[in-house]
Protein backbone atom coordinates (compact mmCIF):
# COMPACT_ATOMS: atom_id res chain seq x y z
CA UNK A 1 0.00 0.00 0.00
CA UNK A 2 1.00 3.91 -0.38
CA UNK A 3 3.09 5.29 2.33
CA UNK A 4 3.00 8.02 4.18
CA UNK A 5 6.50 9.47 5.19
CA UNK A 6 5.79 12.08 7.98
CA UNK A 7 4.20 9.20 10.05
CA UNK A 8 6.72 9.05 13.24
CA UNK A 9 8.16 5.63 14.03
CA UNK A 10 7.61 5.61 17.53
CA UNK A 11 4.10 7.26 17.49
CA UNK A 12 3.31 4.21 14.82
CA UNK A 13 4.63 1.79 17.38
CA UNK A 14 2.82 3.04 20.31
CA UNK A 15 -0.82 2.90 17.99
CA UNK A 16 -0.43 -0.59 16.32
CA UNK A 17 0.58 -1.69 19.51
CA UNK A 18 -2.08 -0.44 21.83
CA UNK A 19 -4.53 0.82 19.34
CA UNK A 20 -8.16 -0.39 19.79
CA UNK A 21 -10.35 1.05 16.81
CA UNK A 22 -14.24 1.39 16.23
CA UNK A 23 -15.47 1.06 12.84
CA UNK A 24 -18.66 1.56 11.91
CA UNK A 25 -19.77 0.57 8.01
CA UNK A 26 -17.79 -2.07 8.30
CA UNK A 27 -19.45 -4.39 6.43
CA UNK A 28 -19.22 -2.46 3.35
CA UNK A 29 -16.58 -2.52 0.60
CA UNK A 30 -14.31 0.22 2.24
CA UNK A 31 -14.91 -1.09 5.91
CA UNK A 32 -13.98 -4.48 4.82
CA UNK A 33 -10.96 -4.02 3.36
CA UNK A 34 -9.76 -1.43 5.98
CA UNK A 35 -10.13 -3.75 9.01
CA UNK A 36 -8.56 -6.87 7.15
CA UNK A 37 -5.86 -4.26 6.60
CA UNK A 38 -5.58 -2.98 10.24
CA UNK A 39 -5.61 -6.65 11.69
CA UNK A 40 -2.66 -7.44 9.51
CA UNK A 41 -1.12 -4.67 11.62
CA UNK A 42 -1.96 -5.88 14.77
CA UNK A 43 -4.79 -3.00 15.74
CA UNK A 44 -7.73 -4.48 17.56
CA UNK A 45 -10.90 -3.70 15.56
CA UNK A 46 -14.41 -3.24 17.08
CA UNK A 47 -17.69 -3.36 14.88
CA UNK A 48 -20.88 -0.86 15.42
CA UNK A 49 -23.07 -2.86 14.02
CA UNK A 50 -27.28 -2.51 13.83
CA UNK A 51 -27.27 -6.36 15.18
CA UNK A 52 -23.89 -6.95 16.80
CA UNK A 53 -23.37 -10.72 17.30
CA UNK A 54 -22.08 -12.30 20.71
CA UNK A 55 -18.34 -11.18 21.56
CA UNK A 56 -16.69 -8.78 22.17
CA UNK A 57 -15.42 -7.14 19.04
CA UNK A 58 -19.02 -5.77 18.25
CA UNK A 59 -21.19 -3.18 19.83
CA UNK A 60 -24.82 -2.24 19.15
CA UNK A 61 -25.26 0.39 16.58
CA UNK A 62 -28.83 2.27 16.00
CA UNK A 63 -27.28 5.32 13.94
CA UNK A 64 -31.22 7.00 14.46
CA UNK A 65 -30.92 7.39 18.55
CA UNK A 66 -28.44 8.50 20.72
CA UNK A 67 -24.85 7.17 21.44
CA UNK A 68 -24.06 6.99 25.24
CA UNK A 69 -20.52 8.24 25.26
CA UNK A 70 -19.01 5.07 27.78
CA UNK A 71 -19.80 2.93 25.01
CA UNK A 72 -17.60 4.36 22.76
CA UNK A 73 -14.78 5.36 25.13
CA UNK A 74 -10.94 4.57 25.45
CA UNK A 75 -10.38 3.91 21.41
CA UNK A 76 -7.35 5.17 19.91
CA UNK A 77 -9.36 5.94 17.21
CA UNK A 78 -13.15 6.04 15.37
CA UNK A 79 -13.45 5.33 11.72
CA UNK A 80 -16.71 6.49 10.66
CA UNK A 81 -18.08 4.72 7.41
CA UNK A 82 -21.92 3.98 7.77
CA UNK A 83 -24.14 5.20 5.24
CA UNK A 84 -27.27 4.20 3.17
CA UNK A 85 -26.48 3.62 -0.44
CA UNK A 86 -26.34 6.32 -2.62
CA UNK A 87 -27.20 4.34 -6.62
CA UNK A 88 -30.62 3.75 -6.71
CA UNK A 89 -33.55 6.16 -8.23
CA UNK A 90 -33.95 9.07 -5.48
CA UNK A 91 -37.72 9.25 -4.29
CA UNK A 92 -38.47 11.43 -1.79
CA UNK A 93 -38.04 8.82 0.83
CA UNK A 94 -34.50 7.35 -0.53
CA UNK A 95 -33.34 11.11 -0.57
CA UNK A 96 -34.00 11.07 3.29
CA UNK A 97 -32.56 7.94 4.54
CA UNK A 98 -29.79 8.88 2.87
CA UNK A 99 -29.53 12.24 4.36
CA UNK A 100 -30.43 11.02 7.59
CA UNK A 101 -28.36 8.26 7.75
CA UNK A 102 -25.24 9.86 7.21
CA UNK A 103 -25.82 13.51 9.55
CA UNK A 104 -27.99 11.87 12.43
CA UNK A 105 -25.85 8.60 12.77
CA UNK A 106 -22.64 11.56 12.27
CA UNK A 107 -23.61 13.79 15.05
CA UNK A 108 -24.85 10.98 17.32
CA UNK A 109 -21.28 9.51 17.42
CA UNK A 110 -19.36 12.78 17.45
CA UNK A 111 -21.36 14.13 20.37
CA UNK A 112 -21.02 10.38 21.97
CA UNK A 113 -17.01 11.19 21.50
CA UNK A 114 -17.45 14.39 22.38
CA UNK A 115 -18.14 13.42 25.46
CA UNK A 116 -16.61 10.00 26.58
CA UNK A 117 -14.05 9.52 29.43
CA UNK A 118 -11.65 8.70 26.92
CA UNK A 119 -12.20 10.10 23.74
CA UNK A 120 -9.92 8.94 20.78
CA UNK A 121 -6.81 10.41 19.42
CA UNK A 122 -8.66 10.94 16.18
CA UNK A 123 -12.13 10.67 13.94
CA UNK A 124 -11.93 9.57 10.78
CA UNK A 125 -15.30 10.09 9.02
CA UNK A 126 -16.21 9.59 5.59
CA UNK A 127 -17.61 12.04 3.13
CA UNK A 128 -17.58 12.05 -0.56
CA UNK A 129 -16.23 14.19 -3.61
CA UNK A 130 -20.06 14.84 -4.36
CA UNK A 131 -19.26 17.96 -2.42
CA UNK A 132 -17.76 19.83 -4.94
CA UNK A 133 -21.24 19.34 -6.82
CA UNK A 134 -20.89 19.38 -11.44
CA UNK A 135 -17.73 21.40 -11.58
CA UNK A 136 -17.17 20.66 -14.92
CA UNK A 137 -13.39 20.90 -16.08
CA UNK A 138 -12.80 23.25 -13.01
CA UNK A 139 -9.96 21.24 -10.80
CA UNK A 140 -11.25 21.02 -7.44
CA UNK A 141 -8.89 20.64 -3.80
CA UNK A 142 -10.10 21.13 -0.36
CA UNK A 143 -10.12 24.39 -0.04
CA UNK A 144 -12.70 24.41 -3.19
CA UNK A 145 -16.16 25.59 -2.23
CA UNK A 146 -19.07 23.37 -2.21
CA UNK A 147 -21.55 22.60 -5.05
CA UNK A 148 -25.65 23.10 -5.28
CA UNK A 149 -27.33 20.15 -5.31
CA UNK A 150 -28.71 17.22 -3.19
CA UNK A 151 -25.40 15.57 -2.66
CA UNK A 152 -23.41 18.78 -2.22
CA UNK A 153 -26.40 19.51 0.86
CA UNK A 154 -25.67 16.48 2.22
CA UNK A 155 -21.86 16.06 2.06
CA UNK A 156 -22.31 19.65 3.72
CA UNK A 157 -24.43 18.41 6.76
CA UNK A 158 -22.52 15.25 6.93
CA UNK A 159 -19.40 17.23 7.22
CA UNK A 160 -20.64 19.88 9.49
CA UNK A 161 -22.10 17.05 12.03
CA UNK A 162 -18.56 16.03 12.75
CA UNK A 163 -18.26 19.30 14.23
CA UNK A 164 -19.20 18.13 18.60
CA UNK A 165 -15.83 15.95 18.10
CA UNK A 166 -13.13 18.47 16.63
CA UNK A 167 -15.19 21.36 19.24
CA UNK A 168 -14.01 19.25 21.95
CA UNK A 169 -10.28 18.83 20.46
CA UNK A 170 -10.51 15.48 18.72
CA UNK A 171 -8.66 15.27 15.95
CA UNK A 172 -10.90 15.35 13.10
CA UNK A 173 -10.81 14.28 9.42
CA UNK A 174 -13.37 14.47 6.84
CA UNK A 175 -12.18 12.45 3.96
CA UNK A 176 -13.97 13.25 0.62
CA UNK A 177 -14.02 9.84 -1.41
CA UNK A 178 -13.79 9.83 -4.98
CA UNK A 179 -14.82 6.61 -7.02
CA UNK A 180 -13.21 3.19 -5.48
CA UNK A 181 -11.70 0.71 -7.73
CA UNK A 182 -12.61 -2.71 -6.71
CA UNK A 183 -14.36 -5.45 -8.27
CA UNK A 184 -15.67 -6.84 -4.81
CA UNK A 185 -18.22 -3.96 -4.88
CA UNK A 186 -18.69 -0.50 -6.22
CA UNK A 187 -19.22 1.13 -9.89
CA UNK A 188 -16.40 -1.35 -11.57
CA UNK A 189 -18.22 -4.44 -10.40
CA UNK A 190 -21.92 -3.30 -11.90
CA UNK A 191 -20.01 -2.58 -15.03
CA UNK A 192 -17.95 -5.41 -15.14
CA UNK A 193 -20.46 -8.03 -16.90
CA UNK A 194 -21.16 -5.77 -19.66
CA UNK A 195 -18.17 -4.68 -20.93
CA UNK A 196 -17.15 -8.56 -20.57
CA UNK A 197 -20.09 -9.51 -23.15
CA UNK A 198 -19.02 -6.44 -25.59
CA UNK A 199 -21.67 -4.22 -24.51
CA UNK A 200 -19.50 -1.68 -22.22
CA UNK A 201 -20.64 1.85 -23.01
CA UNK A 202 -19.89 5.39 -22.85
CA UNK A 203 -22.18 7.98 -20.44
CA UNK A 204 -23.72 10.63 -21.89
CA UNK A 205 -21.25 11.76 -24.51
CA UNK A 206 -18.55 11.15 -21.67
CA UNK A 207 -16.82 14.37 -21.06
CA UNK A 208 -17.22 14.39 -17.42
CA UNK A 209 -14.61 14.10 -15.39
CA UNK A 210 -14.08 10.35 -13.00
CA UNK A 211 -11.86 10.85 -10.29
CA UNK A 212 -11.12 8.16 -8.84
CA UNK A 213 -9.04 5.33 -6.28
CA UNK A 214 -7.63 1.70 -5.84
CA UNK A 215 -8.91 0.35 -3.04
CA UNK A 216 -5.69 -0.46 -1.94
CA UNK A 217 -4.26 3.21 -2.20
CA UNK A 218 -7.81 4.15 -0.51
CA UNK A 219 -6.75 2.05 2.23
CA UNK A 220 -3.28 3.08 2.64
CA UNK A 221 -4.33 6.49 2.42
CA UNK A 222 -6.78 6.17 5.41
CA UNK A 223 -3.81 4.39 7.83
CA UNK A 224 -1.65 7.59 6.83
CA UNK A 225 -4.17 9.49 8.22
CA UNK A 226 -4.91 7.60 11.16
CA UNK A 227 -1.25 8.29 12.29
CA UNK A 228 -0.20 11.57 10.49
CA UNK A 229 -1.36 13.91 13.51
CA UNK A 230 -0.76 17.18 10.64
CA UNK A 231 -3.99 15.56 8.76
CA UNK A 232 -7.05 17.23 9.20
CA UNK A 233 -10.25 18.79 8.33
CA UNK A 234 -11.27 17.22 4.54
CA UNK A 235 -8.78 15.44 2.82
CA UNK A 236 -9.47 14.18 -0.94
CA UNK A 237 -8.96 10.58 -1.24
CA UNK A 238 -8.58 10.29 -5.01
CA UNK A 239 -5.74 9.66 -7.33
CA UNK A 240 -4.37 12.65 -8.58
CA UNK A 241 -4.97 11.29 -12.23
CA UNK A 242 -8.62 11.85 -13.30
CA UNK A 243 -9.94 10.87 -16.30
CA UNK A 244 -12.57 11.85 -18.76
CA UNK A 245 -15.63 9.04 -18.91
CA UNK A 246 -14.73 8.16 -22.68
CA UNK A 247 -11.10 7.81 -21.32
CA UNK A 248 -12.41 5.09 -18.46
CA UNK A 249 -14.65 3.03 -21.00
CA UNK A 250 -12.06 2.86 -23.29
CA UNK A 251 -9.67 1.91 -20.59
CA UNK A 252 -11.48 -0.97 -18.97
CA UNK A 253 -12.32 -1.89 -23.04
CA UNK A 254 -8.91 -2.33 -23.76
CA UNK A 255 -7.66 -4.08 -20.64
CA UNK A 256 -10.38 -6.77 -21.24
CA UNK A 257 -10.11 -6.99 -24.93
CA UNK A 258 -13.31 -6.35 -25.40
CA UNK A 259 -15.13 -3.53 -27.57
CA UNK A 260 -17.13 -0.20 -26.46
CA UNK A 261 -19.11 0.83 -29.07
CA UNK A 262 -22.16 2.17 -27.57
CA UNK A 263 -22.83 5.30 -25.61
CA UNK A 264 -25.92 5.69 -22.79
CA UNK A 265 -27.92 8.81 -23.84
CA UNK A 266 -28.16 11.02 -20.63
CA UNK A 267 -31.84 10.85 -21.16
CA UNK A 268 -32.38 7.41 -20.89
CA UNK A 269 -30.31 7.72 -17.53
CA UNK A 270 -32.08 10.55 -16.02
CA UNK A 271 -35.68 8.46 -17.41
CA UNK A 272 -34.24 5.74 -15.39
CA UNK A 273 -32.49 7.25 -12.20
CA UNK A 274 -34.12 11.04 -12.26
CA UNK A 275 -31.57 13.12 -10.18
CA UNK A 276 -29.26 10.45 -9.68
CA UNK A 277 -28.29 10.50 -12.95
CA UNK A 278 -27.69 14.26 -13.06
CA UNK A 279 -25.73 14.21 -9.97
CA UNK A 280 -23.58 11.09 -10.22
CA UNK A 281 -23.57 9.49 -13.36
CA UNK A 282 -23.29 12.59 -15.49
CA UNK A 283 -21.74 14.86 -13.10
CA UNK A 284 -18.21 15.87 -13.91
CA UNK A 285 -15.76 16.08 -10.98
CA UNK A 286 -12.05 17.17 -11.76
CA UNK A 287 -10.84 16.47 -7.94
CA UNK A 288 -6.95 17.08 -6.81
CA UNK A 289 -5.71 15.12 -3.73
CA UNK A 290 -4.08 18.63 -2.77
CA UNK A 291 -3.25 16.96 1.30
CA UNK A 292 -2.13 14.03 0.13
CA UNK A 293 0.15 15.09 -2.68
CA UNK A 294 1.64 17.63 0.10
CA UNK A 295 2.16 14.79 3.00
CA UNK A 296 4.15 12.72 0.23
CA UNK A 297 1.96 10.06 0.29
CA UNK A 298 2.63 7.34 -2.06
CA UNK A 299 0.35 6.13 -4.68
CA UNK A 300 0.86 2.50 -5.64
CA UNK A 301 -1.84 3.16 -8.78
CA UNK A 302 -1.83 6.23 -10.13
CA UNK A 303 -2.50 5.29 -13.23
CA UNK A 304 -5.59 4.11 -14.73
CA UNK A 305 -4.79 1.02 -16.79
CA UNK A 306 -2.13 0.01 -14.38
CA UNK A 307 -4.85 -0.12 -11.52
CA UNK A 308 -7.33 -1.92 -13.64
CA UNK A 309 -4.89 -4.54 -14.85
CA UNK A 310 -3.90 -5.21 -11.40
CA UNK A 311 -7.13 -5.44 -10.08
CA UNK A 312 -8.76 -7.24 -12.90
CA UNK A 313 -5.71 -9.76 -12.77
CA UNK A 314 -5.77 -10.24 -9.07
CA UNK A 315 -9.58 -11.32 -9.43
CA UNK A 316 -8.90 -13.49 -12.18
CA UNK A 317 -5.76 -15.29 -10.05
CA UNK A 318 -8.41 -15.76 -7.50
CA UNK A 319 -10.96 -17.28 -9.74
CA UNK A 320 -8.74 -20.12 -11.09
CA UNK A 321 -6.70 -20.61 -7.26
CA UNK A 322 -3.59 -19.36 -8.54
Amino acid sequence: MGGCPYVSLLHSMIVQNLGRILISGASGLIGSALIAALEQRDYAVTRLKRNPCAGGNELAWDSSRVLPPELVSGFEAVIHLAGEPVAARWTAAKKKAILDSRVVGTRHLSEALAHAPQPPRVLISASAIGYYGNDGDEIANESSPSGEGFLPEVCRQWEAATRPASDAGIRTVQVRIGVVLSVKGGVLKEMLTPFRIGFGAQIGKGQQWMSWIHIEDLIGAILCILNNDRLEGPVNLVTPAPVRNSEFTKTLASVLQRPAIFRIPAFALRMIFGDMADEVLLASQRVEPEKLIRSEFDFKYANLRSALQEILGRAKRDFFGH
